[in-house]
Protein backbone atom coordinates (compact mmCIF):
# COMPACT_ATOMS: atom_id res chain seq x y z
CA UNK A 1 0.00 0.00 0.00
CA UNK A 2 1.69 3.52 1.11
CA UNK A 3 5.57 3.51 0.93
CA UNK A 4 5.92 0.45 -0.79
CA UNK A 5 8.64 1.38 -2.26
CA UNK A 6 10.48 3.52 0.46
CA UNK A 7 13.47 1.78 1.25
CA UNK A 8 14.06 3.70 4.94
CA UNK A 9 10.68 2.76 5.69
CA UNK A 10 11.10 -0.78 4.96
CA UNK A 11 13.92 -1.07 6.46
CA UNK A 12 14.24 0.58 9.38
CA UNK A 13 10.28 0.35 9.94
CA UNK A 14 7.80 -1.99 8.31
CA UNK A 15 10.52 -4.50 7.81
CA UNK A 16 12.72 -3.47 10.87
CA UNK A 17 12.30 -7.22 12.19
CA UNK A 18 9.59 -9.95 11.21
CA UNK A 19 6.87 -9.22 13.20
CA UNK A 20 5.17 -7.11 11.22
CA UNK A 21 5.40 -9.86 8.49
CA UNK A 22 4.30 -12.44 10.74
CA UNK A 23 1.58 -10.26 12.16
CA UNK A 24 0.24 -11.17 8.33
CA UNK A 25 1.64 -14.36 8.12
CA UNK A 26 -0.94 -15.58 11.13
CA UNK A 27 -3.82 -13.93 9.65
CA UNK A 28 -3.43 -15.70 6.33
CA UNK A 29 -2.73 -19.04 7.92
CA UNK A 30 -5.84 -19.29 10.56
CA UNK A 31 -8.40 -17.00 8.34
CA UNK A 32 -8.22 -17.85 4.74
CA UNK A 33 -10.68 -20.14 2.75
CA UNK A 34 -8.08 -21.72 0.62
CA UNK A 35 -7.62 -25.20 2.63
CA UNK A 36 -4.16 -25.55 0.89
CA UNK A 37 -1.45 -22.83 2.23
CA UNK A 38 -0.29 -20.40 -0.42
CA UNK A 39 3.32 -21.43 0.41
CA UNK A 40 2.73 -24.67 -0.11
CA UNK A 41 1.16 -24.10 -3.52
CA UNK A 42 4.11 -21.97 -4.55
CA UNK A 43 6.49 -24.74 -3.73
CA UNK A 44 4.19 -26.99 -6.11
CA UNK A 45 5.29 -25.09 -8.93
CA UNK A 46 9.11 -25.20 -8.75
CA UNK A 47 10.19 -27.20 -11.23
CA UNK A 48 13.83 -27.87 -10.62
CA UNK A 49 15.77 -30.98 -10.35
CA UNK A 50 16.77 -32.94 -7.52
CA UNK A 51 20.24 -30.73 -7.26
CA UNK A 52 19.71 -27.36 -7.55
CA UNK A 53 21.12 -23.72 -6.94
CA UNK A 54 18.06 -21.82 -5.30
CA UNK A 55 18.14 -18.30 -4.65
CA UNK A 56 15.21 -16.11 -2.75
CA UNK A 57 15.56 -12.81 -3.07
CA UNK A 58 13.52 -10.69 -0.18
CA UNK A 59 13.35 -13.67 1.40
CA UNK A 60 11.45 -11.78 4.60
CA UNK A 61 11.06 -14.28 7.65
CA UNK A 62 11.55 -17.67 5.70
CA UNK A 63 8.23 -18.82 5.58
CA UNK A 64 8.44 -20.31 2.13
CA UNK A 65 11.09 -23.13 3.78
CA UNK A 66 9.45 -22.81 7.33
CA UNK A 67 5.84 -24.37 5.65
CA UNK A 68 8.29 -26.58 3.07
CA UNK A 69 11.16 -27.94 5.77
CA UNK A 70 9.44 -31.70 4.91
CA UNK A 71 9.82 -31.19 0.89
CA UNK A 72 13.18 -29.53 0.52
CA UNK A 73 15.20 -32.38 -1.88
CA UNK A 74 18.57 -32.26 -0.33
CA UNK A 75 20.47 -31.69 -3.20
CA UNK A 76 19.15 -28.37 -2.94
CA UNK A 77 21.51 -25.51 -2.10
CA UNK A 78 19.66 -22.48 -0.90
CA UNK A 79 20.75 -18.91 -0.53
CA UNK A 80 18.22 -16.42 0.97
CA UNK A 81 18.64 -12.75 1.30
CA UNK A 82 16.46 -9.50 2.30
CA UNK A 83 17.60 -5.67 2.20
CA UNK A 84 16.93 -5.31 6.03
CA UNK A 85 19.15 -7.14 7.96
CA UNK A 86 16.35 -7.37 10.86
CA UNK A 87 14.25 -9.39 9.19
CA UNK A 88 17.20 -11.84 7.93
CA UNK A 89 18.11 -12.31 11.52
CA UNK A 90 14.61 -13.57 12.65
CA UNK A 91 14.70 -16.11 9.26
CA UNK A 92 17.91 -17.49 10.41
CA UNK A 93 16.91 -17.99 13.87
CA UNK A 94 13.20 -19.56 12.72
CA UNK A 95 15.00 -21.94 10.26
CA UNK A 96 17.49 -23.86 12.59
CA UNK A 97 18.58 -26.70 10.94
CA UNK A 98 17.83 -25.15 7.26
CA UNK A 99 21.35 -25.95 5.40
CA UNK A 100 21.14 -21.99 3.40
CA UNK A 101 23.28 -19.28 3.47
CA UNK A 102 22.18 -15.90 4.19
CA UNK A 103 23.31 -12.30 2.80
CA UNK A 104 21.38 -9.01 3.07
CA UNK A 105 21.37 -7.87 -0.23
CA UNK A 106 19.80 -5.32 -3.06
CA UNK A 107 17.63 -6.62 -5.62
CA UNK A 108 18.64 -3.96 -7.75
CA UNK A 109 22.12 -5.07 -7.47
CA UNK A 110 22.75 -9.01 -6.71
CA UNK A 111 25.78 -9.47 -5.20
CA UNK A 112 26.26 -12.33 -7.19
CA UNK A 113 28.09 -14.19 -10.22
CA UNK A 114 26.79 -14.17 -13.54
CA UNK A 115 24.77 -17.94 -14.28
CA UNK A 116 24.70 -18.73 -10.76
CA UNK A 117 21.45 -20.08 -9.89
CA UNK A 118 19.06 -22.44 -11.44
CA UNK A 119 15.99 -20.33 -10.12
CA UNK A 120 14.95 -16.91 -8.74
CA UNK A 121 12.28 -16.72 -6.04
CA UNK A 122 11.03 -13.28 -5.70
CA UNK A 123 8.03 -13.98 -3.09
CA UNK A 124 5.69 -10.86 -3.08
CA UNK A 125 8.40 -8.51 -2.89
CA UNK A 126 8.64 -6.63 -6.69
CA UNK A 127 6.25 -4.28 -6.10
CA UNK A 128 8.56 -2.61 -3.11
CA UNK A 129 11.38 -2.29 -5.61
CA UNK A 130 11.99 0.99 -6.91
CA UNK A 131 13.85 0.33 -9.80
CA UNK A 132 12.53 -2.87 -10.88
CA UNK A 133 13.60 -2.96 -14.77
CA UNK A 134 17.07 -3.39 -12.84
CA UNK A 135 16.27 -5.61 -9.91
CA UNK A 136 14.55 -8.05 -13.32
CA UNK A 137 17.67 -7.84 -15.21
CA UNK A 138 19.68 -8.72 -12.35
CA UNK A 139 17.60 -11.74 -11.49
CA UNK A 140 18.22 -12.81 -15.25
CA UNK A 141 21.63 -12.01 -14.98
CA UNK A 142 22.15 -14.80 -11.89
CA UNK A 143 20.41 -17.18 -13.61
CA UNK A 144 22.18 -20.75 -15.65
CA UNK A 145 20.64 -20.58 -19.02
CA UNK A 146 17.25 -22.37 -18.79
CA UNK A 147 16.95 -21.16 -15.69
CA UNK A 148 13.50 -19.74 -13.94
CA UNK A 149 12.18 -17.06 -12.38
CA UNK A 150 9.08 -17.47 -9.52
CA UNK A 151 7.84 -14.15 -8.96
CA UNK A 152 4.35 -13.73 -6.51
CA UNK A 153 2.38 -10.90 -6.49
CA UNK A 154 -1.37 -9.71 -5.91
CA UNK A 155 -3.55 -8.02 -8.17
CA UNK A 156 -5.55 -4.82 -8.34
CA UNK A 157 -8.56 -6.36 -5.95
CA UNK A 158 -6.23 -7.39 -3.76
CA UNK A 159 -7.54 -6.35 0.28
CA UNK A 160 -10.23 -4.15 -1.64
CA UNK A 161 -12.91 -4.04 1.36
CA UNK A 162 -9.88 -3.86 3.82
CA UNK A 163 -8.92 -0.80 1.56
CA UNK A 164 -12.14 0.67 2.11
CA UNK A 165 -12.60 0.23 5.34
CA UNK A 166 -8.75 2.01 5.95
CA UNK A 167 -9.31 4.61 3.50
CA UNK A 168 -12.11 6.21 5.67
CA UNK A 169 -10.03 6.80 8.15
CA UNK A 170 -6.33 7.23 6.56
CA UNK A 171 -6.68 11.13 6.15
CA UNK A 172 -2.96 12.42 5.32
CA UNK A 173 -2.49 10.79 2.16
CA UNK A 174 -4.81 8.89 -0.49
CA UNK A 175 -5.04 4.33 -0.09
CA UNK A 176 -4.42 3.09 -3.22
CA UNK A 177 -3.51 -0.56 -3.83
CA UNK A 178 -0.01 -0.09 -4.42
CA UNK A 179 0.80 -3.33 -6.48
CA UNK A 180 2.83 -1.71 -8.99
CA UNK A 181 4.25 -4.74 -10.36
CA UNK A 182 0.89 -7.12 -10.67
CA UNK A 183 -1.06 -9.23 -11.76
CA UNK A 184 -2.27 -7.21 -14.83
CA UNK A 185 1.13 -5.82 -15.49
CA UNK A 186 3.65 -7.80 -14.29
CA UNK A 187 3.99 -10.38 -17.07
CA UNK A 188 4.79 -6.79 -19.31
CA UNK A 189 7.13 -6.17 -17.30
CA UNK A 190 9.22 -9.33 -16.73
CA UNK A 191 9.42 -9.79 -20.72
CA UNK A 192 11.73 -6.45 -20.87
CA UNK A 193 14.43 -9.50 -19.56
CA UNK A 194 12.75 -12.91 -20.27
CA UNK A 195 10.98 -14.38 -23.43
CA UNK A 196 8.43 -16.54 -21.95
CA UNK A 197 6.29 -15.66 -19.26
CA UNK A 198 3.38 -17.39 -17.68
CA UNK A 199 0.97 -16.96 -14.92
CA UNK A 200 -0.98 -19.11 -12.64
CA UNK A 201 -3.48 -17.55 -10.18
CA UNK A 202 -4.23 -18.37 -6.38
CA UNK A 203 -7.64 -18.75 -5.67
CA UNK A 204 -8.21 -17.49 -1.80
CA UNK A 205 -10.05 -14.81 0.53
CA UNK A 206 -10.57 -14.03 4.07
CA UNK A 207 -12.91 -15.30 6.29
CA UNK A 208 -12.30 -12.81 9.60
CA UNK A 209 -14.05 -14.36 12.63
CA UNK A 210 -12.22 -12.89 15.39
CA UNK A 211 -11.26 -9.48 15.84
CA UNK A 212 -7.89 -9.36 17.24
CA UNK A 213 -6.23 -11.04 14.40
CA UNK A 214 -7.12 -8.62 12.18
CA UNK A 215 -5.99 -5.56 14.31
CA UNK A 216 -2.85 -6.95 14.71
CA UNK A 217 -2.75 -7.21 10.76
CA UNK A 218 -3.73 -3.79 10.19
CA UNK A 219 -1.17 -2.75 12.54
CA UNK A 220 1.13 -4.17 10.55
CA UNK A 221 0.43 -1.93 7.63
CA UNK A 222 2.04 1.33 7.04
CA UNK A 223 -1.30 2.70 6.84
CA UNK A 224 -1.96 2.46 9.86
CA UNK A 225 0.26 5.02 10.88
CA UNK A 226 -1.57 7.45 9.16
CA UNK A 227 -4.74 7.17 11.04
CA UNK A 228 -5.10 9.89 13.86
CA UNK A 229 -4.43 8.25 17.27
CA UNK A 230 -7.86 10.04 18.14
CA UNK A 231 -9.60 7.40 15.70
CA UNK A 232 -7.84 4.42 15.68
CA UNK A 233 -10.13 3.22 19.02
CA UNK A 234 -13.06 3.91 16.63
CA UNK A 235 -11.22 1.39 13.86
CA UNK A 236 -10.82 -1.25 16.47
CA UNK A 237 -14.61 -0.75 17.83
CA UNK A 238 -15.73 -0.61 13.87
CA UNK A 239 -13.51 -4.17 13.09
CA UNK A 240 -15.37 -5.58 16.10
CA UNK A 241 -18.58 -4.70 14.95
CA UNK A 242 -17.88 -6.44 11.61
CA UNK A 243 -16.97 -9.18 12.66
CA UNK A 244 -19.84 -9.52 15.62
CA UNK A 245 -22.42 -9.17 12.61
CA UNK A 246 -20.64 -12.55 10.73
CA UNK A 247 -17.75 -13.48 9.33
CA UNK A 248 -16.21 -10.42 7.57
CA UNK A 249 -15.21 -11.06 3.78
CA UNK A 250 -12.10 -9.64 2.16
CA UNK A 251 -11.43 -11.05 -0.90
CA UNK A 252 -7.70 -11.42 -2.29
CA UNK A 253 -6.00 -11.73 -5.55
CA UNK A 254 -3.00 -13.54 -5.31
CA UNK A 255 -0.73 -15.59 -8.62
CA UNK A 256 3.17 -16.81 -9.17
CA UNK A 257 4.86 -15.61 -12.44
CA UNK A 258 7.36 -18.14 -13.78
CA UNK A 259 9.76 -16.78 -16.44
CA UNK A 260 12.51 -18.28 -18.31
Amino acid sequence: MTGLTDRDSLTEHQYRDASNLEARIRLHRDFSTNPYPFHRWYFDRLDLPATAHVLEVGAGSGALWRENADRIPPGWELTLTDLSPGILADARRSLTGLHARFAVADAQALPFSDASFDAVLANHMLYHVPDRRRAIAEFRRVLQPGGRLYAATNGEGHLQELRDLLAEYVTDMPMRGGWDFGLDDGAAQLRASFRDVVLYRYDDAFRITQAEPLKAYIRSMGDYWHIPETRRAELDRRIEDLVARGPFHIGKEAGMFVAW
